[in-house]
């Protein structure tokens, strides 16, 4: 039964407000389709049913006297297993830390719990946020994260649980972390809506550092629309994270923008996509056009693009998970190539890391920001690739197939992206396009990417059940 899986928060928080269901009815209905078709999808770590029921009763309680907290009030959700959560189980997907329970408070996690939002899950995720260096799907305590569109693909990486929770109707939404794809891969290959907001703009207290200077956190749910509804209760400055941005997420009709849009392509970044992304990417702008003008822009060839976050991300997961790498415990991964995947950054020269820092900063984010700041938005296709295949080597699917290195440079300037579904493929698998803008730019993106959807209908089908 799906009578309340893929509605979006906005129906869901309606059908609460006009009694038609309780937040314990809504809990105990996701936290049975967790137990059930979110273990064929080996895309939980955790049900959390007793904080789920504790929290939805206070909710109803809440509500019934009037006292609302917002539009996420009585709404279930799930947590990438990063979080901290006290009295419940943190492993970062990782099997030495199967039992582990970490005493504090994640910041995103009492935001929501404030704002009445209800946990029911924490969701599966990649070994170490994919730190280690995986290259194939079968690399999380729980199995490879399987694609409720076809479990003969994987979900992505590194918030697979995340992306296979919310599109297979398991939780309406969920929140994910991304350092270079992690948000942006799973919602692309689940066909869901992925937001990575601007660097700082969420804090990051209570969540595991996989590469501090890079880390982002973000909602995962149905639509952009959905999306705006979580980062309005997730931003925002924090004491306890020194790199928080004191900047505000609001989300009204004064917030949104309006078209016609300046939008940007980048030269170079479809045309050697998969076929089924490509098509569906030219359809995406050919909709596109019809809400604002879209102008070719071109990345210049003479900086390090690529090795600039790659150098960054290498060294600072060395630094964060040195003790796991001397205690032997990385030994204990799950995916064979894990064992051995962080010794390379604990070797990197200390001049290698300093230079990335400096180019990052005085060459690249100087001409991203010239690249970008003239546009509401640039558009590129989400990933090159539908889902990759979750039985072979990420190479042997990905093979051939590029979009260029736009996406890594914005990662590694800490700029926001947003992703949408626009479309499948022949063998049924989704694809997505992607929004990218300047730094704090979110209302823009979540407009554009709203305005989209207006036109379109590929964020309403979900898997077969």
């Amino acid at each position: 039964m799906t009578e309340y899986a893929f509605l979006s928060l906005s129906e869901v928080g309606q059908l609460l407000r006009a009694g038609k269901v309780s937040a314990r009815q809504l809990a105990e209905y996701f936290l049975d389709r967790l137990e059930t078709r979110g273990t064929s999808l080996n895309a939980v770590v955790t049900v959390t049913k007793e904080a789920a029921l504790e929290q939805a009763d206070q909710a109803d309680r809440e509500l019934k006297a009037g006292q609302d907290r917002g539009p996420l009030h009585g709404i279930p959700y799930g947590l990438k297993d990063l979080f901290a959560t006290p009295g419940i189980p943190t492993t970062w997907g990782a099997a030495p830390y199967r039992e582990r329970i970490l005493d504090e408070n994640a910041t995103v996690y009492q935001r929501l719990k404030d704002a009445g939002a209800v946990l029911v899950a924490k969701l599966a995720m990649v070994e170490i946020a994919g730190g280690m260096g995986y290259r194939q799907a079968n690399a999380a305590l729980t199995g490879p994260g399987l694609n409720p569109w076809n479990t003969d693909y994987w979900a992505g990486g590194s918030s697979s649980g995340s992306g296979a929770a919310v599109a297979a109707g398991l939780v309406p939404f969920a929140l994910g972390t991304e350092t270079w794809g992690s948000i942006m891969c799973p919602a692309s290959f689940c066909g869901i809506a992925g937001l990575r907001p601007t660097y700082g703009r969420v804090s990051r207290a209570g969540a595991m550092a996989l590469s501090w200077s890079m880390d982002k956190i973000g909602p995962m749910a149905r639509s952009a629309e959905d999306c705006a509804l979580v980062l309005e209760v997730i931003a925002g400055p924090d004491p306890l994270d020194e790199s928080a941005v004191d900047a505000e997420f609001v989300w009204n009709e004064a917030s949104r923008s309006e078209p016609p849009y300046q939008l940007a392509i980048v030269k170079g970044s479809f045309e050697s996509s998969h076929p089924g992304v490509k098509s569906n990417f030219e359809r995406s702008l050919a909709t596109l056009e019809k809400i604002g003008t879209i102008t070719e822009i071109e990345m210049s060839d003479d900086l390090p693009w690529h090795t600039v976050p790659a150098t960054i991300i290498d060294c600072e997961i060395a630094a964060a998970f040195e003790g796991m790498v001397t205690s032997g415990e990385a030994w204990e991964l799950t995916a064979p190539e894990d064992h051995h995947g962080a010794y390379a950054g604990q070797v990197l020269p200390a001049v290698d890391y300093i230079n990335a820092l400096r180019i990052r900063r005085h060459r690249m984010q100087p001409a991203m920001s010239q690249l970008v700041s003239p546009f509401d938005a640039v558009v590129t296709p989400s990933r090159s690739t539908p889902a990759y295949s979750a039985k072979k080597p990420f190479r042997e699917s990905s093979r051939g197939y590029s979009v260029g290195t736009f996406d890594g440079a914005a990662n590694a300037c800490g700029l926001p992206a947003l992703t949408v579904p626009n479309g499948l493929t022949e063998e049924q698998l989704p694809t997505g396009v992607q929004f990218t803008g300047q730094a704090l730019s979110e209302a823009t993106l979540l407009s554009i990417a709203a305005a989209y959807q207006e036109q379109t209908d590929w964020h309403r089908p979900h898997p077969p059940e």
